[in-house]
């Protein structure tokens, strides 16, 4: 069958086969590898991509039902040279280890922070609940997405905003 996906921008054109899994599509046909195949049974996140703005875990989902659809990989997040946020936050924050499940967390941040762009700890952690670090490197990925969220509202890492005034700092 063919399908027509949006894919970081570019419409591609594509025979698949009907069982195919967007991760594969992704992955094989596509040939964008950031989109990690972990459990393929949506445990544990490694496969989160955006599809048409929402974060969806690409395991779950056939290159079918994404037919017409826009989607945006790791390799799409960023703005030509300049990283996203939340990319440029995991790198400063050291928001990996191994890295294996960082493709996947940083397009659940960036979601998170579309969602709620102010969260406080817990909710990043409840937001991040869906993509496992086999790592545990829970405690920078979530300071790396406070950062974001702050770099995201105008705000310098003393937590001051851009208006010059105080505004609460992130302790993690």
């Amino acid at each position: 069958m063919q399908v027509t996906i949006t894919v970081n921008g570019e419409t591609r054109t594509d025979e698949v086969e009907p069982r195919l899994l967007l991760v594969h599509y992704l992955r094989d046909v596509a040939g964008l590898k950031a989109t990690n195949i972990g459990c393929d049974t949506s445990s544990c996140g490694a496969c989160t991509v955006h599809v048409d703005g929402e974060s969806v875990k690409s395991c779950t989902v056939l290159a079918a039902q994404a037919d017409g659809t826009s989607v945006t990989t790791l390799e799409g997040l960023a703005q030509g040279e300049t990283l996203h946020p939340v990319q440029t936050a995991f790198r400063a924050e050291h928001g990996l280890q191994c890295g294996f499940c960082t493709p996947g967390m940083v397009m659940a941040a960036a979601s998170l922070l579309k969602e709620n762009p102010s969260p406080s700890e817990q909710e990043v952690r409840e937001g991040l609940e869906g993509n496992i670090c086999r790592c545990t490197g829970y405690h920078n990925i979530v300071r790396a997405v406070l950062a974001a969220a702050d770099t995201m509202a105008g705000k310098d890492a003393t937590g001051t905003d851009a208006s010059g005034s105080d505004a609460e700092a992130v302790t993690a």
